[in-house]
């Protein structure tokens, strides 16, 4: 018999929620620190609804858990399925500029932060300028990169979230 989501209680929806949000950051950090792939603009964006879903889910730990203010969560988990329904967005939209299914943003390729004095002053600078380009992978795995990863999971927490919202 496969396991009832739908039964799942609140404190344990908020717990799973938040544990595989950690996971996915942390596999994001994990890549760019100790790999070394240096992320786009279009990776970085990607985080940010990392970085408001993780307290969020905290907050609904404490609320479902220790408080037992079962009412109380609903509106983090409709607010956790906003975030990551965000977040999916982002994953698909970034995911589809790597597969050429539409352009991306003009300034994903780097740039120079002030205009050199002199030639020599242009090559150092050109030299120092990493790009990174949003339109190639930089790693994939299993056939998907790590944005089609992302859309993925954050699909799978969005999918948690709003049905601790309508389970309440």
């Amino acid at each position: 018999m496969l396991y009832d989501y739908a039964a799942v209680s609140p404190l344990r929806r908020a717990t799973l929620i938040f544990c595989i949000a950690t996971a996915v950051i942390s596999g994001a950090w994990f890549t760019e620190i100790v790999l070394g792939y240096v992320p786009c603009k279009l990776c970085l964006i990607q985080r940010y609804p990392y970085y408001f879903g993780i307290p969020l889910a905290a907050v609904a730990i404490v609320i479902s858990g220790p408080l037992r203010l079962r009412i109380a969560a609903r509106p983090a988990f409709a607010m956790l399925g906003a975030i990551f329904m965000v977040s999916t967005a982002l994953g698909v939209h970034h995911a589809g500029v790597e597969y050429g299914w539409w352009a991306g943003p003009a300034d994903c390729a780097g740039k120079l932060e002030a205009g050199p004095a002199n030639v020599n002053d242009l090559m150092a600078a050109m030299n120092k300028t990493k790009i990174v380009s949003c339109t190639e992978a930089s790693l994939k795995v299993l056939g998907f990169s790590l944005a089609g990863w992302n859309a993925l999971a954050s699909f799978f927490l969005a999918t948690l979230s709003i049905r601790g919202w309508r389970r309440g």
